[in-house]
């Protein structure tokens, strides 16, 4: 955040991308959500974060989370501390948050739980904190 060309906007949101006639973009409307007051800054980028809390309240109580609210797994999987009851994606990856990643999770995880449920039927079930 300590970039020259790079402002940090706190309590602000954009309303409005303005481009010019080549059709890319030129301007930002600012709203700062304190004070109401909207500015027009010349910008050619934006990253916009939306900020990130973990949606394990559901689960609190009966699953192990860390300190932030994130479903503890066995390290490189989906494994929780309850056998039969896996986590994937934004409620267990803190590091990387993306969209590809919770994809591969989730697939880690549906896979897991196919092999846990074809042991139960089995009668072959595997600890979870192997």
């Amino acid at each position: 955040m300590a970039k020259p060309k790079v402002t940090v906007r706190w309590n602000s949101v954009g309303s409005e991308i303005k481009g010019g006639a080549d059709g890319l973009m030129s301007h930002l409307v600012v709203k700062d959500t304190v004070t109401g007051k909207e500015e027009e800054v010349e910008a050619n980028g934006l990253f916009y974060a939306i900020g990130h809390e973990p949606a394990t309240t559901l689960v609190k109580g009966q699953l192990e989370t860390d300190a932030e609210g994130y479903i503890v797994t066995k390290p490189g999987t989906p494994l929780t501390s309850v056998e039969g009851v896996f986590a994937a994606g934004d409620v267990q990856d803190k590091r990387y948050r993306q969209a590809i990643t919770s994809a591969g999770s989730g697939c880690m995880a549906a896979l897991d739980a196919e092999k846990f449920i074809a042991e139960l039927e089995d009668g072959d079930v595997k600890d979870n904190k192997q």
